[in-house]
């Protein structure tokens, strides 16, 4: 068994200790924002923060965490998709099929509060999540205008 503290809340689950965490998220917890791309966290679909870093949770082993350790999916980025990251990709229609952007949307979101005022070159360097359907203009117009809704917050 292990303790997890995913969105604030502990929660118990009997699981192998080589269990990714993607599949205790998705299966055991019922969070199902978190998206296998890949299964070898080459893709980013399965990014998720853990202690405030992203990570791509396809390739954590359930045993390498700590009960102190915080991990945070989509769901709890924020209450009613409040987030800046989650408005600028709405007032920008970001997604196309939709199928990545949980992932890139919790990487955009960890480079935030790491660079609070990126540069191309920065987004371009932490923005490593692959989408399928080539929205990454898009998605490098939807961080900057994410910065800038932070700074007049």
């Amino acid at each position: 068994m292990a303790k997890l503290n995913i969105n604030g809340k502990v929660r118990d689950v009997q699981v192998e200790a080589q269990t990714p965490l993607l599949w205790v998220i998705r299966e055991q917890v019922g969070l199902t924002g978190t998206k296998y791309g890949c299964g070898v966290a080459q893709c980013g679909a399965c990014s998720v923060h853990l202690n405030g870093a992203v990570v791509r949770s396809c390739s954590i082993p359930v045993g390498s965490l700590k009960a102190s350790d915080r991990i945070v999916t989509i769901e709890g980025l924020s209450a009613a998709s409040s987030h800046p990251v989650q408005k600028a990709w709405a007032e920008l229609d970001v997604p196309q099929c939709g199928y990545c952007q949980s992932g890139q949307i919790m990487a955009a979101a960890a480079l935030l509060k790491k660079t609070p005022n990126p540069t191309d070159k920065d987004i371009d360097d932490a923005m490593t999540n692959i989408c399928r359907c080539g929205t990454y203009q898009r998605i490098r117009a939807a961080v900057h205008r994410a910065a800038n809704m932070a700074k007049k917050a």
